[in-house]
């Protein structure tokens, strides 16, 4: 695909004014701000894309070697891998299978359930994550493209959007130490 400069006009200030025009005044606040995030998410990918690439890793891949990066011991059940990433099954099985296969990382037995599988961060796959996250730090996550009191306000208005839409709840309080 051949790059481009901006568009003369916002396609989704335009979409609007069409909601608008066609008597969908009700809807055209709730278009413009999926089509907005939308966007947004879009133009953030191929931000994240680039400066993945030089590590062939896709952010699917970037994302499940993060994880397990996190861990103590570079570890966990496959079952909390799906869980933690929120996406399809089947989606992080192929994503493992090439992580696998690249041997970043490696498949183990469960110790103490027969039918799970443990995922295991190799030390090529520590040291290529941590190379991309260094990567994805300075490319990407430095400097959004907002300010740091929009990137704030953001965070929050789509946190509270999160929430009324069930993606998650507040933790409960811990108990105050003996």
């Amino acid at each position: 695909m051949a790059a481009r400069g901006p568009l003369p006009v916002d396609p989704i200030a335009e979409a609007k004014r069409q909601w608008l025009a066609h008597g969908w005044d009700e809807a055209a606040p709730g278009m413009s701000v999926v089509t907005s995030i939308i966007r947004a998410q879009q133009l953030l990918l191929a931000r994240i894309d680039a400066a993945l690439k030089p590590f062939r890793l896709s952010f699917a891949r970037y994302e499940m070697l993060r994880l397990l990066g996190f861990t103590r011991e570079g570890r966990m059940p496959m079952a909390s891998a799906i869980a933690r990433l929120q996406v399809h099954p089947t989606s992080v099985t192929n994503t493992v299978d090439r992580l696998v296969r690249d041997g970043l990382i490696e498949r183990e037995p469960h110790p103490a359930d027969g039918r799970a599988a443990m995922l295991v961060l190799t030390a090529s796959g520590r040291e290529l994550v941590d190379r991309a996250t260094d990567a994805l730090n300075s490319d990407v996550f430095a400097a959004p493209g907002l300010s740091e009191q929009d990137t704030a306000d953001l965070v929050r208005i789509i946190a509270r959007f999160r929430k009324s839409s069930g993606d998650f709840t507040e933790p409960r309080p811990l108990p105050d130490p003996l």
